[in-house]
């Protein structure tokens, strides 16, 4: 808003930001942000903070809030910093959304899956009774600021657990960008997702991915922000996952448990004669070369069923369940019979 920048910098006020950061991105940036503040002579408060899917609550929203309340932030020009993952980002986004009702707020991804899933759309939230983002609203950010470099410095775990929502976004939308991952999954994975010179067999894959990824994931999410229609490609490894990953935490991070997900659902595609053999093999080794795991003992029958059971609660009495239908196609199923989920994973065992 050009009356905004005007005022902020007419204004005889010094500039202030309040800015989250996780603690683990405190250690290893924390001195740039300070610095760069400081060289801005911005007034700043920085709360460094564990941000992890154990500590995503409504206790560590209210931390925020009293460090918020403490530092007087002027609502309309002053808004809140969150630079870490997905998490982070997330808890943030809730703590601005309640803060007088609605404050503006800035999104800074510093994993790889917060930067092409986190940092797009308009969703926040924080776990409650062992459920995942059982609370939460729709608040989009002013803006994300995007930057691979902060992606050099995750462990490589991290690099393929954000592979799994571009898979996603891969199998649902793309087969360009499903063809990117089969033939540079390592590639991206060894260079961390920077752009290197010299490497001409491989062009700029890391740009080419996360542009793919996140250009997809807004062609879903802008029509639908505030998720008025609950058919949603977005949800294809969203629904079994949820409970698995709750269920077994720490063990799983989220992209893994989303990718055991999609590992299942792809048997149940291929039962339902979606798929034939060969693409149901194609898009499995794909997850292993991008290092993903296609099973976890967690995943029993009975846990499966359950989390079908809670998805129809909040999806209108019907699964909604996102299926490929080739490669990068797909579409929305509701009548899956249970003898079709019990011989895909029946499949799924054996294999």
């Amino acid at each position: 808003d050009p009356q905004q920048i005007e005022f902020a910098t007419a204004s005889k006020r010094k500039l202030r930001r309040f800015i989250v950061i996780d603690e683990v991105v405190d250690k290893l940036y924390g001195s740039k942000v300070r610095e760069y503040f400081e060289e801005n002579n911005v007034q700043h408060k920085i709360l460094s903070l564990p941000t992890t899917e154990e500590t995503k609550s409504m206790d560590l929203v209210l931390n925020i809030l009293h460090e918020v309340q403490n530092f007087s932030l002027d609502r309309r020009t002053e808004p809140i910093i969150a630079i870490g993952g997905g998490v982070c980002l997330d808890i943030v986004g809730l703590a601005a959304s309640l803060y007088r009702r609605r404050t503006p707020y800035i999104r800074v991804p510093t994993t790889l899956l917060s930067y092409v899933d986190a940092s797009v759309g308009a969703k926040n939230g924080v776990n409650f009774l062992q459920c995942k983002n059982k609370l939460g609203g729709y608040t989009p950010p002013v803006a994300s600021f995007l930057d691979r470099s902060f992606i050099q410095s995750i462990p490589r775990r991290h690099i393929s657990n954000g592979l799994g929502e571009i898979l996603k976004m891969a199998l649902m939308k793309h087969k360009g960008l499903f063809d990117l991952l089969k033939n540079h999954g390592k590639y991206l994975l060894d260079t961390k997702f920077q752009s290197c010179n010299g490497f001409a067999d491989h062009r700029d894959a890391a740009l080419q991915t996360t542009r793919i990824a996140i250009e997809t994931m807004l062609e879903e999410l802008a029509p639908n922000l505030w998720e008025d229609d609950l058919d949603r490609l977005v949800d294809f490894g969203h629904l079994i996952s949820p409970e698995l990953e709750m269920s077994v935490l720490p063990s799983l991070m989220h992209g893994e448990a989303v990718n055991i997900d999609m590992a299942f659902m792809t048997y149940v595609a291929h039962v339902r004669g979606l798929l034939d053999a060969e693409e149901k093999e194609q898009i499995l080794q794909c997850m292993r070369g991008l290092e993903l795991p296609v099973w976890h003992s967690g995943c029993s029958w009975d846990l499966i069923q359950r989390a079908l059971q809670e998805r129809l609660k909040h999806s209108g009495g019907q699964p909604r369940m996102p299926l490929p239908t080739g490669l990068g196609v797909a579409d929305i199923f509701n009548d899956t019979s249970e003898e079709t989920l019990e011989r895909a994973y029946k499949l799924w065992v054996k294999d």
